[in-house]
């Protein structure tokens, strides 16, 4: 295996959204293969209960733009955009927010324009339920999809993980036909990205968030 085209592919894989080329088509098989990939990531007791709902028709997918332009207006005036309570003047999420938050006004502009809108779902409902099984519910359709964006990402397409949707997310099913015992977990734009390739962000660094054996011990 070779490591530095496996760790270029994990840390240049970005939330994708004005670089989308909203005018190129993608391909069918493209989308299928991609997904057959992601389906040999590991669920929960092997019980593979996932489903990627692929929209490209047009009205179905204005419509779901609809619902995520509707909780981006509400979501975009809430402190969430905002760096957390106490962050560092230095902090590189304090110099990304701006540039984040017009990246995320220009894909809640354009959803409705991206040739295609993925779902990803699995079978079962966790609200209700404890810790453990909703960490089992989401354990068992996350890793599938980070594989499917990872496969994308390979082959040239950008993604970017949004959720705002599924404040409507019964509207959403309706729209698609999804049964009530389903939960949908993400709403993902898939296009081709235009420009050659994506840099490295600028994080936190992993040693101020790795805990070795208890909360409060660092190396």
């Amino acid at each position: 295996m070779d490591l530095a085209t496996v760790d270029h592919l994990l840390t240049t894989t970005r939330a994708v959204r004005k670089r989308l080329d909203l005018e190129r088509p993608v391909e069918p098989e493209v989308l299928e293969r991609c997904i057959e990939i992601a389906l040999q990531a590991p669920s929960g007791s092997n019980r593979q209960g996932w489903h990627f709902v692929v929209v490209t028709d047009p009205a179905r997918r204005r419509a779901l733009a609809d619902l995520y332009r509707r909780s981006f207006r509400a979501y975009a005036t809430s402190n969430r955009t905002q760096p957390p309570p106490g962050t560092a003047t230095d902090d590189p999420r304090i110099a990304q927010a701006p540039r984040v938050r017009s990246s995320a006004t220009y894909l809640a502009e354009h959803m409705h324009e991206v040739p295609v809108l993925v779902i990803p779902c699995i079978e079962g409902r966790a609200e209700h339920a404890d810790v453990s099984t909703q960490a089992g519910l989401y354990g068992s359709i996350l890793p599938a999809t980070w594989s499917l964006m990872l496969a994308l990402r390979a082959r040239g397409l950008g993604t970017a993980w949004t959720t705002l949707h599924l404040v409507y997310e019964r509207e959403a099913a309706a729209i698609l036909g999804i049964p009530a015992s389903v939960t949908q977990v993400a709403l993902i734009p898939v296009a081709y990205f235009r420009g050659t390739d994506f840099r490295p962000a600028k994080r936190l660094p992993g040693r101020d968030r790795t805990h070795w054996n208890t909360w409060a011990a660092r190396r």
